[in-house]
């Protein structure tokens, strides 16, 4: 059964609305039992669409609600529920009670030995992510995900490993699994430093999201685990053979991964074997969630975490591996243009980089990092020269060796730069230059993404070499009023 966007959209809506009115059937009802919102499950998943691999254009944040919803269709043998509490910080107490929100993640047929993770290689790292290596390097079967957002558990002042474990041990007795904790997987998110308010995790806030569990969507997900983003990710592909990948990310400061990305969560009912799927999530967070940059922080929670329900034999390796990297790539593409305070979206396209494919993405995130060159792109500005000087700062860094001679450079597909000269005269160009950037230009406060153009910049330096794609971000008055702001 296949459906077009608008058609699954107005599915989608009228499938909400029958969930949340007094005469619900059962089928769309969050509180149903497990038989009768699996019946539902199976409706929408006959109804949803795929996210298109390049998002459309939106006018409304309904719009792009609806949008995500329609194809947002949990693959099968998921459920996740969300919930809200709140908290007073042990280390700012004065700042009364805060919200605090858990979302889990459940394997409904059992716990699954197909799972891979990425972590952070910070050496500060959560107290989720050294619970999750453990899991990980121990090989323990995977049933649950917890996740909460405020307080990241980095460093804190108690027993922040005890307290990830205390509400992963709550998850596993609410959900009576039969591996006990050691099924669940913790990732936190937010302020650094703070000790996890556990006891209200454990009690009241992640046994409130199990009561809310359902099989419909994963949009839910994409919404809770939001900290300063000011909207939700989810990207979705269904294989020829009828499997599925849906993919949930947050993050939107702090953002220049390494081995991981912020907290990204993908789910597959794809049968695939623990080793194959590892690989291929660490060969698409290289070329996806490590070829990102926001503001050049890595994160000290950085995690993603790909799991297989294994519902549904694939019939090719090849094209699950092709759409993981579809659903990645549009998840770090959406991390980016959801940047706190972005205003543009800058896309760097090196060719034929002197050395590896990792020193191409370093020279490209070095490049998005300038502060001059986000200053410039900020305001329209075609300062060219900054875009060079960043390139020959790092060369002369790191590739003292190497020549540029022969390197050429392109902003909005016009030739800049080449053969050691710049190519720029008159107004006209430089009225092109500043109206490509003008038109990639998005609201550093919207709460959707209206379109998805890029300030394109190509770098080819004219011989063979490494071929990479960097995304980055601007840098606005509203990235500095959210990060002096971020606690309150």
């Amino acid at each position: 059964m296949i459906f077009s966007r608008k058609v699954a959209s107005a599915l989608a809506t009228t499938a909400v609305a029958l969930s949340t009115s007094r005469c619900t059937i059962a089928a769309f009802s969050t509180g149903c039992h497990v038989s009768s919102y699996r019946r539902c499950a199976n409706f929408l998943r006959a109804a949803s669409v795929d996210t298109d691999p390049i998002l459309p254009s939106f006018s409304t944040k309904e719009e792009y609600t609806s949008y995500l919803k329609a194809a947002g269709a949990l693959p099968s043998g998921f459920a996740v529920g969300t919930a809200t509490g709140n908290f007073v910080s042990v280390e700012a107490p004065a700042m009364g009670k805060l919200p605090i929100k858990a979302t889990v993640i459940h394997l409904t047929e059992g716990p699954t030995d197909s799972w891979a993770a990425v972590f952070t290689s910070n050496k500060f790292p959560g107290c989720p992510v050294i619970v999750g290596k453990s899991r990980l390097s121990g090989g323990h079967p995977l049933q649950a995900i917890v996740i909460n957002n405020k307080v990241s558990n980095v460093c804190p002042g108690g027993d922040g490993i005890a307290a990830a474990e205390l509400v992963c041990e709550a998850v596993a007795t609410n959900l009576n699994l039969s591996g006990g904790a050691n099924s669940v997987l913790p990732s936190s998110t937010g302020v650094i430093g703070w000790r996890l308010p556990a006891k209200e995790l454990a009690e009241d806030i992640a046994p409130a999201a199990i009561e809310a569990l359902q099989t419909e969507s994963a949009f839910a997900a994409a919404e809770a685990i939001m900290t300063t983003d000011r909207y939700p990710k989810l990207r979705s592909k269904t294989l020829s053979d009828g499997t599925r990948i849906v993919g949930v990310a947050k993050g939107a400061g702090m953002i220049e991964p390494n081995m991981a990305t912020m907290l990204g969560y993908i789910m597959t009912d794809a049968t695939i074997e623990k080793s194959k799927l590892q690989g291929m999530l660490s060969e698409a967070c290289n070329q996806s969630f490590n070829s990102i940059s926001i503001d050049g922080d890595e994160s000290t929670s950085d995690t993603v975490v790909a799991i297989a329900s294994g519902l549904k034999p694939l019939s090719s390796e090849d094209e699950f591996k092709t759409a993981l990297f579809e659903v990645t790539q549009g998840l770090s593409a959406d991390l980016v243009r959801n940047g706190e305070g972005t205003g543009h979206v800058i896309r760097v396209c090196i060719k034929n980089f002197p050395g590896s494919e990792y020193d191409a993405r370093r020279m490209g995130r070095h490049l998005v990092n300038s502060p001059l060159v986000k200053c410039a792109i900020s305001g329209n500005d075609p300062n060219t020269g900054r875009i060079a000087g960043a390139i020959g700062s790092f060369m002369g860094k790191f590739f003292p060796n190497e020549s540029v001679d022969d390197m050429s450079l392109t902003l909005g597909g016009r030739i800049i730069f080449n053969n050691g000269k710049f190519v720029l005269e008159g107004d006209a160009v430089e009225k092109e230059l500043s109206g490509h950037m003008a038109d990639a230009q998005l609201g550093e406060t919207d709460d959707f993404p209206k379109h998805q153009n890029f300030v394109e910049i190509g770098i080819d330096f004219g011989n063979s070499g490494s071929d990479v794609t960097v995304l980055g971000s601007d840098l606005t008055k509203e990235y500095v009023s959210v990060n002096a702001d971020y606690r309150s």
